[in-house]
């Protein structure tokens, strides 16, 4: 999630203003419409199956195409507020553990979304047979050994927000921001802060006790994570990516994205605020990196906080803006925060999605990272996450217009904003190519923009899944960087038709053969892909073939299939749907295919395999197409000496 505009609640208090990047989207006197797309625009389909589902919590509609539900896990009743009662005293409770005090100006339906907001399910990690799922009240391990039966091994109540979780061997580290984060993991809170002076912004009051950065956890008895490290930042912890060094073996490093206010110094020495002309020390226009010991945890600290906004050349530190964006109504602003950062070390680069920017960076040196690119777009509103392409040659950001808690996928929303922007990559510079918005409209009561998805790894195409909050889950085939489209999507109807609540999937990512979704107010997603005429049985199964034993999606890890026969099938039935070959050849690859398999692979078989690999390097030599190229070449490898 980002930020909103501070403006939204004239009267909200310190916690509003830390998350005020959820503001915006509610509406104090009840929903709102669209308006009228501007010229040249269009939005998206009122008439897909998806957008008229049935309201409702747990009985919602249901729409999906090639996807399977598997199961729902519900959020477990430590993370439940326990009302959707505005007058009950839970809410209060709850407001008041978060620091805001007189809540008495502000329209009830807002004070329960914002009670809500504390409990609310964040981001996923994975690891061997486990999947954690952060909360901004704690963490859930689930064991996924089984996935159509998973089950909730442990909860732990930890406040703080996002709760956004990655793993790595005994180690889980997680994102704290919010400023009722205690360092003990107390639900206690702090006092309410009183109202600001007029003209001043509110901020909490210094409490030596608070906890904004990165917690670090020992999971070796996983039922029972134990903190073992804790780092203090000025502006927190909003996400964070771990990055692992291919030549340090002794250390992680941890990339911390703050989108929040900066702390008093008073509270954490050598924090203070403002811009650049008037504190050149200022801790805005910044990431910190973490240095973590993987022996020793507890003394993992700072070790940089690069300045990747900075023109090298002139020194001037915000030399980054977003262009003028429409939200902004062409007004320019400065680019002084990351949202989301994505490492590729294979490649050695990452891709930040930085509020007005998309940049690249060099991290062949994972402590001092180096911008090499930088993008802007007046289209985008928030520059929130970023994807390569396995590949590296391409990269999808993500624009969450509306700061996650709006209405932004309605039929008159236009399809170039709160969407994907796919990028060409070549020679660390990014080209925009296309964008991609999920095709369905949404109504005026759910929160709906792009959000958080991962590769699923079908050989021979880029495929993300991605979720859309109450826009459900979409899957995108951009393979084409100029025509990305949806291959599969899975969608519920809106939580109430009466009211935003917040809700519907914060991320979807693809796990060893299953797609797991985080559901903000409902729970844990499980689901499978089916064949249909965009993707087939033998694509599915060849991605099955991809295993990982841990799953950080920021730190994105390169893909590699074996050179078994259903990856071929896959490859085969690419070049059928692409007509990149005739249909006798097709035919004739999966007779030698058939009969290789009938005869347990003998050796008779296998050498009949080779002619038709002769052939397809000759063919690819001329084929025009230069994804039909690779898998020409890739399916020769294979049939020249596949897997036994």
């Amino acid at each position: 999630m980002s930020r909103i505009y501070a403006n939204t609640f004239s009267l909200m208090i310190a916690f509003f203003v830390l998350i005020s990047c959820f503001a915006n989207a509610i509406q104090a006197q009840g929903l709102q419409s669209a308006p009228p797309l501007p010229k040249g625009m269009t939005g998206s389909d009122a008439n897909d199956p998806r957008a008229k589902l049935s309201p409702g919590l747990y009985d919602a509609g249901e729409a999906a195409f090639g996807m399977k539900h598997l199961q729902l896990v519900r959020k477990p009743n430590a993370f439940q507020l326990g009302t959707d009662d505005a007058d009950s005293p839970k809410v209060q409770k709850t407001l008041g553990i978060l620091g805001v005090g007189d809540s008495s100006q502000m329209p009830k339906p807002v004070q329960l979304v914002y009670a809500q907001l504390a409990f609310a399910n964040s981001d996923l990690a994975f690891q061997g047979n486990y999947l954690f799922q952060g909360n901004f009240y704690g963490v859930s391990i689930f064991d996924i050994s089984d996935p159509v039966n998973t089950k909730l091994l442990t909860s732990m109540v930890c406040p703080g927000g996002q709760g956004d979780v990655s793993v790595y061997k005994n180690l889980m580290f997680m994102s704290v921001e919010m400023p009722n984060g205690r360092l003990d993991c107390s639900i206690d809170g702090f006092p309410p802060t009183a109202p600001p002076t007029a003209g001043q912004q509110p901020k909490p009051d210094v409490q030596k006790d608070r906890f904004r950065g990165v917690r670090i956890f020992d999971i070796s008895d996983i039922r029972k994570p134990k903190q073992v490290g804790a780092v203090q930042t000025c502006r927190g912890s909003h996400t964070h990516t771990l990055v692992v060094d291919p030549k340090d073996k002794k250390n992680a490093y941890i990339y911390v994205s703050g989108t929040s206010f900066v702390r008093p110094g008073e509270e954490l020495a050598g924090c203070s605020d403002g811009t650049p002309d008037k504190n050149p020390d200022t801790a805005l226009f910044r990431i910190d990196i973490i240095k973590v010991p993987l022996d020793a945890p507890q003394d993992s600290k700072i070790v940089s906080s690069p300045r990747i906004f900075m023109d090298s050349r002139t020194g001037v530190i915000n030399s980054l803006n977003d262009g003028g964006s429409h939200d902004g109504k062409g007004k320019i602003s400065d680019t002084n925060q990351c949202h989301d950062i994505t490492v590729y070390s294979a490649i050695g680069l990452a891709a930040g999605a930085c509020s007005g920017n998309g940049i690249l960076l060099d991290i062949r040196d994972p402590a001092n990272p180096k911008r090499v690119d930088a993008v802007n777009d007046t289209n985008y509103s928030y520059w929130h996450s970023a994807s390569f392409s396995n590949d590296g040659k391409k990269v999808v950001f993500t624009d969450e217009w509306g700061g996650g808690l709006g209405a932004r996928c309605r039929a008159n929303d236009p399809n170039k904003w709160g969407a994907n922007a796919v990028f060409n990559l070549s020679n660390n510079k990014l080209d925009f190519a296309s964008y991609y918005k999920l095709p369905s409209a949404q109504g005026d009561s759910e929160n709906c923009v792009a959000h958080n998805g991962s590769l699923i790894p079908v050989p021979g195409r880029d495929i993300k899944v991605q979720a859309w909050y109450q826009g459900g889950i979409s899957i995108m085939d951009f393979t084409d960087a100029k025509n990305p489209f949806e291959i599969a999507y899975f969608d519920r109807g809106p939580i109430d038709p009466k009211i935003l609540i917040l809700g519907g999937a914060w991320s979807a990512y693809w796990y060893n053969g299953h797609i797991y979704g985080s559901e903000i107010a409902r729970g844990l997603d499980v689901f499978e892909l089916t064949p249909t005429k965009y993707l087939t049985q033998n694509e599915i199964d060849a991605a099955k073939t991809v295993r990982v034993t841990e799953l950080n999606v920021q730190n994105q890890e390169k893909m590699t299939w074996g050179k078994q026969l259903v990856v071929a099938r896959a490859y085969i039935d690419q070049l059928e749907r692409s007509q990149a070959l005739p249909s006798e050849k097709i035919a004739e690859l999966r007779q030698a295919i058939d009969k290789a398999e009938s005869s347990k692979m003998n050796k008779k078989e296998l050498k009949a395999l080779k002619k038709p690999a002769t052939s397809l390097e000759k063919t690819a030599r001329l084929t025009k197409r230069g994804t039909d190229e690779v898998r020409m070449k890739a399916l020769a490898e294979i049939l020249k000496q596949p897997a036994l």
